[in-house]
């Protein structure tokens, strides 16, 4: 980013951050004076802790394609600025994945590592820190389709494939252009839910289960034009990710054909609604299962009344809100909520998430 480009969009930041915490005008001023004078010497600034925290938060409440918007300023904010090695690095991971998971009363979260800098770089390669892998075999994928290039990236840096259907994938990291580290998840950090429901018995036979916390750790968090590569973040999940979209997708587990079959209904014709039915099924089953086990879970009638309590409360802070219809609409029973009936500006604001290249 060039100099002039920088000093402009910390200048917007800066004006943004200390006029929402109440700052005075002169604290402003101060602030700015301080970091063009660090611009101008080593090309960069760094964030203060209060500038960070609120960056964090306000990237989450600008986070376009997410409904759960109306917790962004309980975001714990986990400053890890100060790694410079992979061995406290893996430990700072398990530090977040242990806090967020709580024994299942999930704490949104996010731990951010060292900015982007000429002389150094942290990347983590997953996609989310836990995530279930995927094996080409000759019939078929086993596991998730989704982690089938990442699983045999694990694979050819030394990782043991054990073939099941859910397994969870190591770690891995990367600081400057060195060798990647992998390293596995300790079995005592992972909480997965299995999956049964309320009446159908034969639900627990299909051996299904999901993790708890869904921890999305290859995006780039920008503010104020300073990019920070690795910045592993999560709230809970809404019960449609997993039970519609995750374990229904045709795609992904594809199960819909397996419950419709043992639900004993006509899956060969869509005008039985086989796949309506037997969506509807999985989903009771995932809500059922996190609910009674204890662990942070919210179905998509409930998220999409509390993103409306989001917009009120946006609109009372004189704050537009902005979102990706197509995202915040649920992928079951859309037309229930109001979000289905209301457009929205897809525009993009700053401090906020982006995708950034695959290391692999």
């Amino acid at each position: 980013m060039l100099i002039n480009e920088l000093l402009n969009e910390a200048k917007e930041f800066i004006h943004s951050c200390y006029r929402e915490l109440n700052k005075t005008e002169q604290e402003i001023q101060n602030r700015l004076d301080e970091i063009g004078k660090h611009i101008q010497s080593q090309g960069f600034y760094e964030h203060t802790t209060l500038e960070l925290e609120y960056g964090a938060k306000v990237a989450w409440r600008n986070s376009n394609r997410c409904i759960g918007r109306l917790f962004w300023d309980h975001l714990n904010v986990f400053d890890k600025r100060d790694i410079n090695t992979e061995e406290e690095m893996i430990e700072a991971l398990f530090e977040h994945i242990d806090y967020a998971t709580n024994n299942g009363r999930i704490r949104p979260t996010i731990t951010i590592f060292s900015q982007k800098k000429p002389n150094k770089t942290v990347h983590i390669w997953n996609h989310q820190l836990i995530r279930y892998a995927g094996y080409k075999t000759e019939q078929g994928v086993l596991g998730d389709p989704h982690s089938v290039s990442f699983t045999e990236t694990c694979i050819n840096l030394g990782w043991e494939p054990k073939f099941g259907k859910f397994d969870v994938l190591p770690l891995i990291i990367q600081i400057n252009e060195d060798h990647p580290k992998i390293v596995e998840i300790p079995e005592k950090l992972l909480l997965q839910v299995p999956i049964r429901h309320p009446h159908y018995k034969w639900f627990e036979d299909l051996n299904l289960k999901w993790y708890a916390v869904p921890i999305i750790s290859d995006m780039t968090l920008e503010i104020g034009g300073i990019t920070y590569t690795a910045a592993p973040f999560n709230g809970w999940y809404m019960g449609t990710e997993i039970g519609a979209r995750n374990l229904a997708d045709e795609l992904r587990y594809n199960l819909l054909p397996l419950i419709g079959n043992l639900m004993e209904l006509d899956i060969k014709s869509n005008i039985s609604l086989w796949k309506d039915r037997a969506l509807l099924e999985l989903n009771t089953a995932v809500l059922h299962s996190y609910k009674e086990d204890g662990v942070s879970i919210v179905d998509h009638h409930t998220a999409a009344q509390q993103f409306k309590k989001f917009e009120e409360k946006e609109m009372e802070s004189e704050r537009s809100v902005s979102g990706d219809w197509t995202w915040l609409i649920p992928p079951l029973a859309p037309a229930t909520t109001h979000i289905f009936h209301k457009p929205y500006t897809n525009v993009i604001k700053k401090p906020n998430f982006f995708y950034q290249s695959r290391r692999y």
